[in-house]
């Protein structure tokens, strides 16, 4: 590192074998968002990227930087929203909290051409507890991708032939409305509090495959209402806004655990729709199930928020003002 004067810098980090065009993406908008972050001067140059500026911001910038040449080397997609991510994890962890491409979890999912992976140090965790036990509770604010990536999994798991069939729920809750005056029948009251469950399989699988894997059952959506009396083997079963299940739903939704099962139980504190907020069930589960062997309670928070960037600065804002436990409403996250 040469030095102009006191305080400006350049930093040259090696490029070779980079893809020019992910690295710097299209019209270099992620060289111009590496600049907003950390107000430098960011050159690809041949097979060398010239960082220059302020020594506090460039040294700043070095870790990210260098985390997104390696990404660009294994033709790693990424966007402007995920260097904004990296860039706080790296102020937040240090070098540790960087995750290695070549560490990554990936799912592939054939049909959709479509590979996710974590965005997140708190999101690889979650991927990772999911994999390594039978029951997972992921808690944390919209946006994570709680109920995302639990479905990736799912869809996985289905497409690996690990279970039979994919089982999703959610409490439907009367969030201002009662479901007797909605329009039409029974599953028509219930499907727009099970839309957002459509929304990701939707989005991670062919939309002829997906109408198949319904009409035969083996992907079933349903209100959590309908588990009770069951047991459900061979399933990767998904219990999603688990904040606004009952401490005796949760019970009867635990216990439907059969033999070659899978749960994920997802929810958000801040969120609870029940009239009393002391009945959901996901406060109860996470203080009684804390410790038994091969159930892992994953926390996700602003840091692994994956929507616009602005979410993340909303989701304080709220906090900041004490606000925090007046969600408006079901989540997607």
């Amino acid at each position: 590192m040469t030095s102009g004067d006191s305080t400006i810098v350049e930093h040259r980090l090696d490029a070779e074998g980079v893809d020019h065009l992910m690295f710097a993406g299209v019209n270099d908008r992620h060289l111009q968002e590496l600049h907003r972050l950390f107000q430098i001067r960011i050159v690809l140059r041949g097979d060398q990227v010239l960082l220059s500026g302020p020594v506090e911001q460039v040294e700043r910038a070095v870790g990210v930087v260098q985390h997104l040449i390696e990404l660009s080397r294994m033709r790693a997609p990424f966007d402007t929203h995920d260097i904004a991510r990296f860039a706080e994890s790296f102020d937040a962890l240090g070098v540790d909290g960087m995750l290695s491409p070549t560490e990554e979890m990936r799912i592939a999912l054939p049909g959709s051409r479509k590979v996710i992976s974590p965005k997140s140090e708190g999101q690889r965790r979650y991927l990772e507890a999911i994999v390594a036990h039978d029951v997972v509770i992921g808690i944390g604010p919209a946006g994570t991708g709680k109920t995302y990536l639990a479905v990736a999994t799912a869809v996985d798991a289905l497409y690996k032939r690990r279970v039979k069939r994919i089982i999703l729920a959610r409490p439907a809750v009367e969030a201002g409305e009662n479901l007797g005056f909605l329009p039409g029948d029974l599953q028509e009251k219930v499907d727009p509090y099970l839309r957002p469950l459509y929304d990701a399989l939707e989005d991670m699988m062919p939309a002829d495959r997906v109408r198949r894997a319904l009409e035969d059952r083996t992907i079933e959506i349903a209100p959590l209402a309908y588990m009770r009396g069951r047991t459900l083997s061979d399933a990767f079963v998904i219990l999603d806004e688990a904040q606004n299940a009952t401490t005796a739903q949760m019970k009867m939704f635990l216990t439907r655990l059969g033999l070659n099962s899978r749960v994920v139980i997802t929810g958000d504190k801040t969120q609870i729709d029940l009239p009393r907020k002391s009945d959901s069930g996901l406060l109860q589960v996470e203080q009684i199930l804390a410790g038994i062997e091969g159930i892992e309670i994953v926390y996700l928070d602003a840091m692994d928020v994956i929507r616009h960037r602005l979410v993340k600065d909303i989701i304080r804002a709220y906090a900041e003002a004490g606000m925090d436990d007046d969600g408006p409403g079901p989540e997607a996250g």
